[in-house]
This record gives structure tokens, C-alpha cells and sequence, in this order.
């Protein structure tokens, strides 16, 4: 009978037994066992011998000691690197969007806020026929100004966007995913519909701009209390634009939820400019805040007019830079309604005397637009002339066929105005209250 010792230790003791595996088996293991020894006594010694008391809990708790551990701290520093950068003039990024019949207004509103410096993307939302899109892509791709400095774009993918819900939310941030991954060349995000004209030219804005600090968000905001909360937190909509093809009204169910523990409400206007730093944390989100909230909003009552105000005010690397302004000139009847009025004549001087860039909202073609183009803009043919805009006048030409330098600027009255508007913004009293 085999001794079952032996067939048992057969396959391990052999290698053992094997002289010529003895001197490499030793020499392996004194390299392992030394390579353990200097690892673990440089975890407990500095290279000057001295113990490193100070890795303990204490120490990981001071960020100046735990930044490099952690990948999130790679992109604060990129934020915050992008937003120190003032070495040339700003750049802006602009959304246009629109619905049924709104390609032309869009088209108007683009040219009378075009600059070369800039990026634009359009956005038709899916209730425009396909005629509409097609025709107003074309109006961008036949331009020549467009074609040549190629910083228009018209988002090929048309979304359903629903009034107050959600859906406005994503069109918007797919159209800054879009600007992220196609030009790294601009410093403010800034939301316009179709509605919106702006007051001032671009050169006034990039003249004005370049003073400021890069780090300002403008993005009107309050926290919502008391009986808002009722109104506003806890009812539970569905927006149909999520699942269907055709626009529909949001959809109210009887559920109710209890308000949120783990982050504070806040509300306000839905047209905003916002940092390129700001925008990149709220697309990449480190700390997850933004999906959580993108998710939270998801069934919330006018969730464009919270969910940035929201993610800024309840982030502590961006809070103190919120300006609670949307730079624009809106007026609402008397108790206001769920819409603001619509802007004529009458109400040219008020818009003037608000000092804001841009104003809202505007009846298609209506004659106060003729106005602001002749005595704010100057515009007279396509675009509003800037000093980029170098070409002859004579005889109805446009100037702007010939471009010049897009770094100088020709400010006007405009500038003068926006200066004004800021100095009141940046004021003591009102940086107090900031997100409060």
C-alpha cells in the first residue's frame, strides 16, 4: 500500500528538493522581504530619520494636506485655474432657442448679438416642423460671416421642451455639452429664446466684461420659504416631454413629498450667465450634487427656475459668486401672471433707464424692435456693427463683409449703462446677500 504521506508531499516538496530552485527561491524572497521593510519603514520615518508623527487622522482632515489624494481636487484646480485666466478680452457662449414659428425670431436675435469673438448654438425644439429646422439651418449655413469664422451652430437633435419642466433643463445642458466638447474658447454661458433682444451691442458687453472678474455668476435667486414651499416643493409633476413625441402640459399627480433635509430650495429667473467653471462642475459634477439635484428637479414644479439656483447656493467652491441679477429688463402686470407682458414702445424708455443688456419678451416683429436697433444698436443690416466690422457703409453696404481685428472693441452709451448696472450689483449691500 502507498504511504498517503508521501503522495501528498510529492508535488509540494518537490520543488524543494530540487537543488537547482534552492538559490533563486532564497534570493526572490530577500528581495520581497526587503522591498516590504523599506516600504513599511518609509510609511513611519521621513528620509531624515525623524518620525512622521503627523499621519494621522488629523492631518487627512486639513485639505492643504489632502488635496493630492484625491482625483476631485484635480478638477477645482482646473476650475479655478480656467477662471483666473484674464490674459486677452472674454469670450461668450450664447444658446438661442426656440419653437413653432420662431426660426426668423431666432434669426433676427442672433445677428443682432453676434460678435466673431463669440460661440452661438441654436436650438428649434421638436413642435417646429421639419420645414422650419431645414429652413433655419440653411439661413446659418448660407451666410458667409457664419461659414467663415464657423462659430454658429444649430443643434441637429431637436428636443421636446415643455414650459417649466425639466425638459428645458436637459435641452440646456446637452447644448452646453455641445459648446464643452467643440470650443474651449469662451468664458460666460448665457441663455436667450427666441423673445429676447438685447439692449446693448456686443462690443458694450466684451468692453465691460473684460473688467470683470471672470468668477461672477448672474443668476437671480431667493431661497424659497414659508408658504412657496407648499406650493412649489412638495407637489410632484410629470412632464410628458420626457416619454412622448408631441408637447403636452405638465402633469400634476395627487402625490405629495416631504421637503428636503441634505440641501436648501432656491428660485428664481430661468435666463442666466453663467461661469465656464460653474457650467463644467454642473455638467461633471465631482461631488455628485448636480445629478442629484438634475434628478430631484425632475419632477418639480418650474424646475428651470431652481435647479441652477439650487446647485450654486448649496455649493460651497461657488455660492459667494452668484449675483442674484438675470440681466434683463422684464415687466409683469399687476398682481404679476404666469407670464410677463409683452414689451412695445411705451415701454422703450423703462428698458433704457433698467440699464440691462437684454430684455424680455417681445411680440414677433413688433416696431419697438426697429427702435432698439436704430438708437442701442445701430444695426441696419445684419448685424450690430462693432469695431471688428471694418468694411465701407456707403451707399447701404454692410460694414461688416469686412472683418477686422475681434479684439478691439468701439464701446458706446450702452457700455456706460452696464457700468452703471454693475457697480450697484457689486455693491457691498447686495454681495450680502448673496444666496441668503
Amino acid at each position: 500500500m502507498k504511504n498517503p504521506r508521501k503522495n501528498g508531499s510529492f508535488h509540494s516538496g518537490r520543488v524543494f528538493s530540487d537543488r537547482k530552485w534552492f538559490i533563486p527561491f532564497l534570493t526572490s524572497l530577500l528581495v520581497f522581504l526587503t522591498l516590504l521593510l523599506s516600504t513599511s519603514f518609509r510609511v513611519f520615518t521621513s528620509s531624515y530619520g525623524e518620525d512622521q508623527l503627523s499621519l494621522d487622522i488629523n492631518s487627512f482632515s486639513r485639505s492643504e494636506d489632502s488635496t493630492g489624494y484625491f482625483v476631485e481636487s484635480e478638477f477645482k484646480k482646473k476650475s479655478n485655474a480656467f477662471s483666473d485666466l484674464k490674459l486677452e478680452a472674454p469670450r461668450l457662449a450664447y444658446l438661442i432657442s426656440g419653437t413653432k414659428g420662431d426660426s426668423r425670431r431666432m434669426m433676427r436675435t442672433l445677428q443682432a448679438v453676434y460678435h466673431p469673438r463669440n460661440q452661438y448654438i441654436l436650438h428649434l425644439d421638436l413642435e417646429a416642423p421639419p420645414r422650419e429646422r431645414l429652413e433655419l439651418g440653411m439661413s446659418v449655413k448660407n451666410d458667409s460671416t457664419f461659414l467663415e469664422v464657423g462659430n454658429v451652430r444649430v443643434m441637429a437633435q431637436s428636443n421636446l421642451v415643455t414650459y417649466k419642466g425639466p425638459t428645458m433643463i436637459a435641452c440646456t445642458l446637452q447644448a452646453i455639452a455641445i459648446m464643452l466638447r467643440e470650443s474651449v474658447e469662451w468664458d460666460w454661458f448665457i441663455n436667450l429664446s427666441a423673445s429676447d433682444y438685447p439692449l446693448v451691442t456686443q462690443d458694450d458687453m466684451l468692453h465691460v466684461f473684460s473688467n470683470l472678474s471672470r468668477s461672477l455668476n448672474f443668476i437671480e435667486h431667493m431661497q424659497i420659504t414659508g408658504w412657496k414651499l407648499n406650493q412649489r416643493a412638495k407637489p410632484i409633476i410629470i412632464d410628458p416631454g420626457l416619454y412622448l413625441s408631441k408637447k403636452s402640459d405638465l402633469a400634476l399627480t395627487s402625490q405629495r413629498r416631504s421637503l428636503p433635509s441634505s440641501f436648501k430650495l432656491f428660485t428664481g429667473s430661468a435666463w442666466v450667465m453663467l461661469t465656464r467653471s460653474f457650467i463644467e462642475y454642473s455638467i461633471m459634477g465631482w461631488d455628485n450634487l448636480p445629478r442629484t439635484l438634475l434628478m430631484y428637479y425632475t419632477n418639480f414644479i418650474s424646475s428651470p427656475e431652481g435647479y441652477f439656483h439650487t446647485l450654486i447656493c448649496n455649493t460651497e467652491e461657488f455660492r459667494n459668486t452668484a449675483i442674484s441679477h438675470d440681466l434683463h429688463y422684464i415687466a409683469w402686470d399687476t398682481p404679476p401672471k404666469q407670464h410677463p407682458i409683452s414689451l412695445t414702445m411705451k415701454d422703450f424708455d423703462k428698458m433704457v433707464m433698467s440699464k440691462a443688456p437684454f430684455a424680455r419678451k417681445f411680440a414677433r416683429d413688433d416696431p419697438v424692435l426697429d427702435k432698439i436697433d436704430k438708437e442701442l444698436l445701430g444695426r441696419t443690416i445684419r448685424f450690430s456693427p462693432g469695431a471688428w466690422c471694418i468694411g465701407s457703409s456707403d451707399n447701404g453696404s454692410d460694414p461688416c463683409s469686412v472683418r477686422g481685428n475681434y479684439s478691439e472693441f468701439r464701446p458706446g452709451p450702452g457700455a456706460e449703462r452696464l457700468q452703471q448696472l454693475f457697480q450697484t450689483l457689486l455693491s457691498e449691500d447686495n454681495l450680502r446677500k448673496q444666496c441668503s
